[in-house]
């Protein structure tokens, strides 16, 4: 149950031989000075080799060709025909009303609450998303107030009220 002896024991007819350490055990010894290669060395490498330029288009050249064509046929650049179309198209699409903003977010927040509820945290969350709502109701019956009177302006502007005669018989 011992460990096993280091050493091994020769017969008793031979001398013991000393057995030096194994290459894998032999403690690691640094140079004296650092090696430095030779600069032919290291120029036979890659190590000064480049890697060579490859160009890559910096512009679509389909789109070119089609802007050429277009000015060779035509006489015009397409790019104000692009310019004026996008401009058209920010103008159709308009921004949306404030006040179908206003009835989205009381949607989105009943919708919230109603979550809630399933989850049982309908308590916790009641009266701010009722306080909400309650304040987006205000801000939308001020829109439509501010609406009715410029419809009635637009009203009256568009038929005035006069005393006329023939309107009176």
């Amino acid at each position: 149950g011992d460990a096993l002896p280091l050493q091994r024991f020769p017969p008793s007819s031979k001398q013991p031989v000393h057995l030096p350490y194994p290459a894998a055990c032999r403690p690691c010894r640094l140079p004296a000075r650092a090696l430095l290669r030779p600069a032919k060395v290291c120029q036979a490498g890659d190590a000064y080799t480049r890697e060579k330029f490859k160009p890559q288009p910096t512009r679509d050249l389909e789109k070119e060709k089609r802007r050429l064509q277009n000015i060779l046929a035509t006489g015009k650049d397409e790019v104000e025909v692009e310019q004026v179309f996008i401009q058209k198209k920010e103008e159709e699409i308009a921004e949306p009303d404030r006040f179908e903003e206003l009835m989205n977010e009381i949607q989105e927040r009943r919708e919230f609450l109603a979550e809630m509820e399933t989850l049982g945290q309908g308590k916790k969350y009641q009266g701010i998303i009722l306080t909400e709502i309650s304040q987006k109701l205000h801000e939308m019956e001020i829109i439509d107030k501010k609406r009715s009177e410029e419809m009635s302006n637009i009203m009256t502007k568009a038929f005035p009220v006069g005393n006329n005669s023939s309107l009176q018989d």
